[in-house]
């Protein structure tokens, strides 16, 4: 069935595909090389900048296409098919996005948001679990801006009704908030497989993921998979077809990868 079908494997990264804690991915390495070897294409689609993502590609030793920041921007096309496009943007810019917020939202929910960007490196380094380099990576964003709410569920909920009539979201991930562009990881995966399928018709979609910000990603893919995550119900996955394991990342990742070949190889 490998062989009829093109396989595009759209994966989150931290949690997912990476340790939640360590951030490593030694112990499946191999395998990864062994999926790329057999023309099997694996996209991160992540909240992670190009900068992380490209440190991540460097790390594997291979030229993965992706998606970064959420859906806002898809780089590596061309990888899949020469005539594709190296780059597309699919997000305004930070900046733009910012000055929205501010323009729109009132200033006691304003205040309610701490912005990473102006904390001390030390509470940074603790929001990511990340260290200089690496946390300087994470911080060289160009279409979001993460942030901790320091507010009420309710408060949060008006704050999300308000931006949403500009076309702005706040996407929540494992451990920040980030406010984006009408974009996400799904948006961007359609986005990804519809100009592909220009030159290669027949395409399964597996997703990998592990937080709430991947359930859509998860929803529109041929075979959504589910990397355990202890702060996760599975009552809260309206998905019949999820293929789900016990073992957290990296394993996990292997895990579902593997069940969700057999399953593609028997259809």
């Amino acid at each position: 069935m490998e062989g009829i079908f093109k396989i595009l494997i759209f994966t989150d990264l931290d949690g997912s595909l990476l340790h939640r804690d360590t951030f490593k991915f030694d112990e499946i390495k191999n395998y990864l090389r062994e999926l790329i070897s057999k023309g099997i294409f694996i996209i991160p689609n992540t909240s992670k900048t190009e900068e992380e993502i490209l440190e991540f590609n460097n790390e594997l030793g291979s030229n993965l296409p992706f998606i970064s920041e959420n859906g806002a921007a898809i780089n590596g096309l061309n990888l899949l098919n020469s005539d594709l496009p190296k780059e597309l943007i699919l997000s305004r810019e930070k900046d733009n996005l910012l000055n929205m917020f501010k323009n729109i939202v009132p200033i006691n929910l304003q205040n309610k948001c701490m912005w990473v960007s102006s904390m001390e490196k030390k509470k940074q380094s603790l929001i990511f679990g990340l260290n200089d380099k690496k946390l300087n990576l994470a911080l060289n964003r160009k279409y979001t801006i993460p942030f901790i709410f320091d507010g009420t569920k309710t408060e949060k909920n008006q704050l999300s009704k308000i931006i949403k009539k500009e076309g702005l979201f706040l996407q929540e991930g494992g451990r920040v908030i980030n406010l984006t562009d009408r974009t996400n990881k799904a948006k961007a995966l359609q986005v990804f497989v519809r100009f592909y399928k220009k030159y290669q018709k027949n395409v399964k979609t597996i997703a990998v993921g592990d937080n709430y910000n991947d359930l859509e990603m998860l929803k529109i893919s041929d075979y959504p998979c589910l990397v355990f995550n202890d702060e996760f119900t599975l009552d809260e996955i309206p998905l019949n077809n999820l293929i789900i394991t016990n073992k957290p990342s990296p394993q996990g990742w292997a895990d579902v990868i593997k069940m969700a070949l057999v399953k593609i190889n028997k259809n």
